[in-house]
Formats: C-alpha cells, sequence, structure tokens
C-alpha cells in the first residue's frame, strides 16, 4: 500500500515538473537549479494534497462542531497567508537559497571530519528496515525531539517572545498551525533539516513524515469539539487535547501567573507529556489566546508583517 502511494505521487511529481516546472526553469535560464526544482515539485504537490484535505474534510468537520462561532473573518485570513507560505513550500524555497547553502556546506566539512550517519532503521535488522516501520521509527524520533523543541519555546522569555504570536490567535481554526514567527521556523527547519540527515532519513521518508506531521496539526488547531476517548486521548494528539495548550493560562504557564511552562505540548503523540508530566487530560474546551494580550491588551498585529515585526519587537523588549 505505501509503495503504491509512493508511485502515485511520484507520477504526479514527475509529470507536474516535466510539464510546467521545468520549462519554466529553463524559459527563467535557470537550468542549474533543476535538481531544487524537482525536489520543490514534490513539496508543491504535497501541500495541494494537504490543502485540498482542509478544505474536503477538516472545513465540513468545523462546520458541523465548532467550539466557537468565527466573528472575525480577517484574522483566519492571515492565518490561510501563513498556510500558503508554508505548505505550498515558498518558504522551504527560500530556506534552501539562504541557510541550505551554509547548511549543506557545514554538513560537508563535518563529514570530511568524520561525523558519521547514525541509520537508525538498522537498529533491528528485519524488523525496522521495512518501510513501515522505518517510518515509524523515524516519526517517534521526531515526535519526541519536537516535543522538547515546543517545551523550550515555552521556556526562555526570548522564545517565547516569538512563539507567543502563535498562540495570540483567539479563533483557532485549521489555518492556524503555520501561524508562527519566521526566526522560529527558520531554527525549526535547521534543527529537523539536520536532524534528518544526521539519522539517514531519505528525502522522501523526510517529505512524507512532513505532510503527515502538518495535517495533523491541522486536524488538532480545528475549531473543532472533538476529542477520542479516554483511551484514544493517550495514543495521538486531538483538538480537545491541543487546544487545551492553547488556553489562557493553562497552556503557556506554571504555577501561577508569572513562570512560563504549560501543559500539552505533544505534537502528534502525548506519550512525551504523560511521561514528563505535562500531560492534561481535562475534558474542557477554553477560550485560545495569551493572557497579556487578554488583560493588558498587549498587541500582537492584525496583518502578516506586522505580526512579524511585533514580534522582533518583543524580542528585543521593544514591545
Amino acid at each position: 500500500m505505501i509503495e503504491w502511494i509512493e508511485n502515485q505521487f511520484a507520477t504526479v511529481q514527475q509529470w507536474l515538473y516535466e510539464t510546467v516546472v521545468q520549462p519554466l526553469a529553463f524559459w527563467a535560464g535557470a537550468g542549474n537549479l533543476l535538481e531544487v526544482a524537482y525536489g520543490g515539485t514534490g513539496w508543491l504537490v504535497m501541500g495541494v494534497l494537504q490543502i485540498v484535505v482542509l478544505l474536503a474534510i477538516i472545513g465540513p468537520l468545523e462546520r458541523l462542531w465548532p467550539v466557537q462561532t468565527i466573528t472575525d473573518r480577517r484574522a483566519v485570513g492571515v492565518d490561510v497567508i501563513y498556510t500558503l507560505i508554508h505548505r505550498l513550500g515558498f518558504f522551504k524555497l527560500v530556506m534552501y537559497f539562504t541557510f541550505g547553502n551554509w547548511l549543506e556546506a557545514g554538513i560537508g566539512v563535518l563529514r570530511a571530519e568524520g561525523l558519521p550517519t547514525f541509520n537508525i532503521d538498522q537498529l533491528w535488522p528485519g524488523v525496522t528496515d521495512g518501510p513501515l516501520a522505518s517510518f515509524v521509527l523515524y516519526l517517534v524520533v521526531f515526535d519526541f525531539v519536537n516535543y522538547w523543541f515546543h517545551r523550550l519555546e515555552h521556556q526562555f522569555n526570548w522564545w517565547w517572545a516569538l512563539h507567543s504570536l502563535h498562540h495570540s490567535q483567539r479563533q483557532m481554526t485549521m489555518w492556524t498551525d503555520n501561524r508562527n514567527h519566521l526566526i522560529d521556523d527558520v531554527l525549526r527547519g535547521l534543527l529537523f533539516a539536520v536532524l534528518a540527515i544526521i539519522i539517514g532519513v531519505e528525502p522522501a521518508q523526510f517529505l512524507a513524515l512532513v505532510a503527515l506531521s502538518q495535517l495533523s496539526e491541522s486536524f488538532q488547531h480545528a475549531n473543532l469539539r472533538v476529542w477520542f476517548g479516554p483511551v484514544g486521548e493517550r495514543l495521538w494528539v486531538s483538538p480537545r487535547f491541543h487546544r487545551l495548550h492553547h488556553s489562557i493560562g493553562i497552556g503557556h504557564e506554571s504555577h501561577g501567573r508569572t513562570t512560563l511552562g504549560g501543559h500539552n505540548f505533544g505534537v502528534l503523540l502525548p506519550w512525551w507529556d504523560m511521561l514528563f508530566g505535562t500531560a492534561n487530560f481535562e475534558l474542557r474546551y477554553d477560550a485560545t489566546g495569551v493572557r497579556d494580550q487578554v488583560e493588558a491588551q498587549r498587541d500582537y498585529g492584525e496583518g502578516f508583517w506586522m505580526q512579524q515585526w511585533l514580534g522582533v519587537k518583543r524580542l528585543f523588549g521593544r514591545a
């Protein structure tokens, strides 16, 4: 089944590349970037498929079982911009032409110095080296690292100054997942690109891992009054579990209002929250946002560029 899906995806990617992308690259005088263009075509195809799922499946579910009535469509519209930038590959393209070259050069130097590749799918030959088993193994490793990345975003004031933009959406929908500060996204992108190289994730697997994670996170952020039951809640992160992470006071505070922290940092799996004592399984659907946004009327910005600018100002203690 997985092999069939991979073949169908590769067929569509190849067709789009040969029919549209490659001719455009030659027309623009960028024939030296065909390898990049082919990889970018894969991200584009996956992004389009994700948006189709959002519109055809998750969107109708939001209308059936909403947590709240959406009153500010403009705020949701800005989240759509974030989603399109990330899901259609524009962010990946910018990353490649900026930090990507530095990353490749740095990895090349480390390889020359003897940096090994830890092919963790070879840990248990005959069991973890199959396509499905290796995919699950990589997913668990990525999610463990993601848990700690996310938790640290809530631990340090400078990092929270950036990440709080994500929490400032008071009308969470399926479009909210990619509402992040670009500096924060760069840090995350570099970390997981390095991790993928070090543990030996193939590009196709990396694309699939990111796509699955993004779709699940879109569902988690959806305006949905949905939970997975007493058992399911402990197997996979649900909209209820993650909404509590966005709850004012609960999601980003610990030990009262003065200490950064919070609950439910798991990105796909709630296991890490359970293991490290940050899980909250209360069956409730609170208002979302940041405390100073609500109580002190702190401005987090309305438009895309203003949100980014205010994030930089918060980083330097100017907002």
